[in-house]
């Protein structure tokens, strides 16, 4: 088994674990369920290492794109993650799924119907910070917290050099590859722009701030916008 494998299943054995252990409780008052938390970055701004740590202050599962590319393709890890949510919660999946697919998107691949299953699912099921993949674009701003991390180019080349042990003729080349990479991913899926501050609740530069800062900011964040969330809901 991979390593990818193993963080997947070790995921899925947990929400399977909460639902047997919910279904097995005495019935009380529905408790919100820990939020889902998407991360959209420039390449080497350190949005990942800044995705590592809020997972780790929020007691969440980072899942990166390997991970979500990994469950999008496999029939039976969508089976998994889809069953391991409730009857009303996955009644609810298959009108948003069908939904969604209504609208203005353009792609039908199994891929993206897979991606679509899985992230709606995980949103429902909460306590991940998901890494890429249009998260925020398919859940919308009622449904999890959305972070979009950017930083100035120059800075970002000097991040890899520095991280990734490579030189900066390199580096440049790494991120206009991978920025044009994922700007057509969520242009060709979306018909959005990644860049747009709109479809994101914080956009974080990392230039002149400390990782372990922002992630205090951002917890405060995530519990002001879920606070508002249930005011709105009870309302």
């Amino acid at each position: 088994m991979t390593s990818i494998e193993a963080l997947i299943n070790r995921q899925i054995l947990k929400w399977e674990t909460e639902k047997k252990l919910s279904a097995q409780a005495v019935p009380k008052p529905e408790r919100p369920t820990s939020p889902i938390v998407t991360i959209s970055r420039q390449s080497g701004s350190r949005g990942s290492y800044f995705g590592s740590r809020l997972a780790q202050r929020l007691g969440y599962q980072r899942l990166h794109r390997d991970a979500i590319d990994a469950i999008c393709t496999s029939s039976g890890y969508v089976k998994r993650i889809v069953e391991s949510l409730d009857d009303h919660h996955r009644s609810e999946l298959a009108l948003l799924v069908e939904g969604f697919f209504s609208g203005q998107m353009v792609d039908h691949s199994d891929y993206f119907r897979h991606l679509c299953h899985v992230v709606l699912s995980m949103s429902r099921l909460g306590g991940v910070v998901l890494m890429g993949r249009g998260g925020n674009f398919i859940l919308g701003p009622h449904n999890g917290f959305h972070i979009r991390v950017i930083c100035p180019f120059d800075q970002r080349v000097e991040n890899l050099v520095r991280f990734r042990n490579i030189s900066a003729s390199e580096a440049k080349a790494e991120i206009e590859k991978t920025d044009a990479e994922r700007r057509l991913f969520v242009s060709r899926l979306f018909k959005a722009d990644i860049d747009d501050p709109r479809r994101y609740d914080l956009v974080i530069n990392t230039s002149l701030m400390d990782v372990e800062d922002l992630v205090e900011m951002t917890s405060i964040g995530i519990k002001a916008k879920m606070n508002k969330l249930s005011h709105l809901e009870d309302e």
